[in-house]
């Protein structure tokens, strides 16, 4: 039985699928529109490889390794890592190096804050936003995720793009800020769906306004399989608000195996996202069958180091951990 869908905000659900799709606002039953939405997106997927659903919990690992100087490192095997669970060896079944392709597909999701403290870096995050799509060939769909006060969301398919980046483009600011809600409503669509799910987040950061709290948020970062790259606007925030959001938006990354971005000019931000699209063609992806059979719900800590002697000081980015499967939930 997968998790209860969280009663802690109204929101607001577009759907755009296929090339001629129109976009329709659903204020009724939020509930019953996002199922329906995931129903009308899953007909339209390809179902995995059976080593992904062979009735087993399989863990999913997104793995970046870089040296010391921070290049990034390819051309690793299976056997040159080693995955620790709660301490524990596990044993690898599953291996990629880039893109996995049909066997794992990509969906891309874009969080933007269109609140009113984003005024002055709005239209630079939207344009960016839009760059990135273009971009990130592997996609099979984005989901666009925009807040202030409330939270709305859609999914768009490639043929839907247009549509994607008038509304990207048309979005104005307003309102407060619910970070976490908007994380939080993104978060728990992705439970249950499979491939891999790579968030890009447009913040400064701050949040006045959301009905989740931050502990809430991080059982949603374990649970679901999300990689979240934040990019953080940070350069028109007062100095003591400027430092506590830089922590919590990279607190929020590195939860996922993701990392944190604070640009402060244009340069800045072209070189943070050819780092991104680096990072995503070159990681790699690690699966394995949890040695510990409890279905206990309980969080467990993940370490993945290399055997390589000749790479001694490379660092290697992963999830922190995952919160183990109850009944009838996949970690």
């Amino acid at each position: 039985m997968r998790p209860p869908r969280p009663r802690w905000l109204s929101l607001a659900l577009v759907t755009a699928i296929g090339a001629g799709a129109g976009a329709v606002a659903h204020g009724g039953n939020p509930g019953a529109d996002a199922a329906a939405s995931r129903r009308a997106a899953q007909q339209q997927q390809p179902a995995p490889p059976a080593q992904f659903r062979a009735g087993i919990d399989v863990v999913h690992l997104p793995v970046v390794v870089a040296a010391r100087n921070g290049d990034l490192v390819r051309g690793l095997t299976a056997d040159d890592f080693e995955v620790l669970e709660d301490g524990r060896p596990q044993k690898v079944s599953y291996f990629a190096e880039g893109a996995p392709g049909a066997a794992l597909p990509l969906h891309l999701a874009l969080v933007l804050d269109g609140s009113v403290s984003m005024e002055r870096d709005l239209r630079a995050a939207a344009d960016a936003a839009i760059q990135f799509v273009e971009a990130l060939e592997e996609a099979v769909d984005v989901t666009f995720v925009d807040f202030d006060t409330s939270v709305s969301m859609g999914r768009f398919e490639r043929p839907s793009y247009p549509m994607l980046f008038e509304r990207i483009r048309a979005r104005k600011p307003r309102g407060m800020t619910a970070l976490y809600d908007a994380l939080g409503v993104y978060l728990e669509t992705s439970l249950g769906r499979d491939g891999q799910h790579v968030l890009l987040l447009y913040s400064d950061g701050g949040d006045s306004a959301s009905t989740m709290h931050f502990g809430r948020l991080q059982t949603l970062l374990r649970l679901a399989d999300v990689i979240v790259y934040a990019v953080g606007y940070l350069e028109h925030q007062r100095g003591t608000d400027r430092v506590l959001q830089q922590m919590r938006l990279t607190q929020i990354a590195r939860e996922t195996g993701g990392e944190a971005f604070f640009p402060a000019s244009a340069r800045d931000l072209n070189e943070h996202y050819a780092r991104i699209l680096d990072e995503l063609t070159s990681r790699y992806t690690l699966g394995y069958v949890s040695t510990n059979p409890a279905a206990d719900g309980k969080f467990r800590e993940v370490e993945v180091t290399l055997r390589r002697s000749n790479l001694r000081g490379a660092k290697v980015r992963t999830r922190t951990g995952y919160l183990a499967p109850t009944a009838g939930r996949r970690p």
